[in-house]
C-alpha cells in the first residue's frame, strides 16, 4: 500500500468518523478558544481545529466533540476472558468497543481498533449503533453484564455511560477493561454507571510508561481512587521478558498493589509476539509462575496466571485464602467446578471471599468468543480505499 492512498484510508476513515460526534461532558472552556480534555489522564489542552492525543477527541469552534453512535467493535465473551475472576463467574461479557486509545503500546493486542486513526495499517470500519441496539443485542445473547472494551474506554466515556444508562434500567452489570489513565473528572463521571473495572497495569518504571505514550502516576492515582470509590477492581500485568519481568519491578508493582488493598485480584499473563513487539520470547510458565510467588509474598491473597492453560498448576484456580478450599476451579475460561456460597463466602471455613457473586452459579453460557446478532447482521459506515 502506497503512503498516498494510507493518507487517503486515514483521511476518509477521519471524516466518517467526524460525524460520529456529538459535544462531550468531560472538558472546559479556556481562553483563545482552547478546550481542556478531562477524559484521561494527559488533559490536553486543545486548540481550535486539533484533535487530542487520542486522535478521536477535538476542538471545533471552542466545543470539544467525542465520540458517538458506533462502534469499533463487538463480540461476546466468557467474563473470564476479561478478565475478571471475582466477578459474576460464568457470566457471558457482551463487549464493545470504539476507535482510539490515548497509549500507542507496540504490543498491542486490540490494535486494529485501539490505533485505527494513527496506524494507517490498522483501519476497522466502525458500524453504526445505538444503545438500545447495543443493550437489547445483549439480552437475546443472555448476558448478564455489558463491557466497554477492545480500544481505550476512558477517551468514550460518554458514549460508555449513554449505553450504560441503558444497561442499567435493563438489569445488566457494567464494566471497563481500560490501561487506567484516568482523571478524578472522569472517575466521579463514570461512579453512577460502571460496576467492574479492570486496570491493565503495565509497568512500575517512568521510563517504561513513557515508551507506551503516558505517565505512571496517572494510573497508580486512578487505581488507589477505584478501590476507594467502590468500583469493583482487578489488575492486569502482562509480563514481557526483558520490559517488565524483572523481581524487583514485579515486587514493586505488586507492593503497590497490596498497599491499596491485598483483597484486589492480579492477574499476570503471558505476552506473545504481536503488532510491532517481536523481539522478545513468548513469556514462559515459569516466568508466571515467579510473578505470583512475587505477588503472595507480597501480600496480595489472589494471584493468577492466564493466557497458558494447563501450563500454570492452580494458578488459574480461586481458593480460600483462609482455609485453602478449591472455590473455582478453571481451565482457561471454562469453569469446571464452582462452590463459592449464595453468600460469597468459603463453604468450609465461612470467611468472606471478596468479589462480586451472583446469588447462585447458573452454568456458563459460553467459554469461548463468538460474534452476537449485531455484529453478523450489521453493514460497516462505509471506508473508501
Amino acid at each position: 500500500m502506497g503512503a498516498t492512498t494510507e493518507q487517503s484510508i486515514m483521511a476518509t476513515l477521519r471524516e466518517i468518523l467526524e460525524t460520529k460526534v456529538r459535544e462531550g461532558e468531560l472538558y472546559e472552556k479556556m481562553d483563545n478558544g482552547f478546550v481542556r480534555c478531562f477524559s484521561c489522564g494527559h488533559c490536553c489542552p486543545i486548540p481550535d481545529g486539533h484533535l487530542g492525543v487520542c486522535k478521536v477527541r477535538f476542538n471545533r469552534g471552542g466545543k470539544l466533540y467525542v465520540p458517538w453512535g458506533y462502534v469499533g467493535g463487538v463480540q461476546c465473551d466468557p467474563i473470564e476472558k476479561k478478565p475478571f475472576f471475582h466477578a459474576y463467574p460464568g457470566a457471558l461479557a457482551y463487549s464493545f468497543g470504539m476507535l482510539g486509545c490515548d497509549l500507542h503500546c507496540s504490543y498491542c493486542q486490540n490494535w486494529v481498533t485501539s490505533q485505527a486513526l494513527r496506524d494507517p495499517n490498522a483501519v476497522s470500519p466502525p458500524l453504526g449503533a445505538s444503545p438500545k441496539d447495543l443493550v437489547g443485542d445483549a439480552l437475546q445473547q443472555s448476558a448478564q453484564v455489558l463491557v466497554s472494551t477492545y480500544n481505550e474506554p476512558l477517551i468514550t466515556s460518554e458514549w460508555a455511560v449513554a449505553v450504560f444508562k441503558e444497561a442499567k434500567a435493563a438489569g445488566l452489570v457494567t464494566g471497563y477493561i481500560s490501561n487506567g489513565n484516568g482523571t478524578p473528572q472522569v472517575l466521579e463521571y463514570l461512579r453512577p454507571w460502571v460496576d467492574l473495572f479492570k486496570v491493565d497495569l503495565k509497568s512500575f518504571d517512568e521510563q517504561h510508561y513513557h515508551r507506551l505514550g503516558g505517565r505512571m502516576e496517572p494510573i497508580l492515582r486512578t487505581i488507589r481512587s477505584l478501590h476507594q470509590m467502590g468500583f469493583w477492581v482487578e489488575i492486569v500485568t502482562l509480563v514481557i521478558p526483558g520490559f517488565n519481568d524483572s523481581d524487583d519491578e514485579l515486587a514493586r508493582l505488586a507492593e503497590f498493589i497490596a498497599g491499596v488493598s491485598p483483597d484486589i485480584p492480579w492477574h499476570v499473563t503471558a505476552f506473545h509476539k504481536d503488532y510491532k513487539m517481536t523481539d522478545p520470547e513468548d513469556t514462559k510458565p515459569s516466568t508466571l509462575a515467579r510473578a505470583a510467588e512475587i505477588g503472595k509474598r507480597a501480600g496480595l491473597r489472589f494471584v493468577y496466571a492466564g493466557n497458558i492453560p494447563g501450563h500454570v498448576g492452580d494458578l488459574e484456580n480461586t481458593q480460600c485464602p483462609n482455609c485453602h478450599e478449591m472455590l473455582i476451579e478453571r481451565f482457561g475460561y471454562h469453569i469446571l467446578r464452582y462452590q463459592v456460597t449464595s453468600k460469597g463466602t468459603c463453604p468450609s471455613c465461612g470467611v468472606s471471599i471478596p468479589g462480586r457473586w451472583a446469588p447462585e452459579f447458573q452454568g456458563q453460557v459460553t467459554d469461548r468468543p463468538y460474534l452476537p446478532t449485531l455484529r453478523r447482521r450489521s453493514n460497516p459506515l462505509r471506508v473508501l480505499s
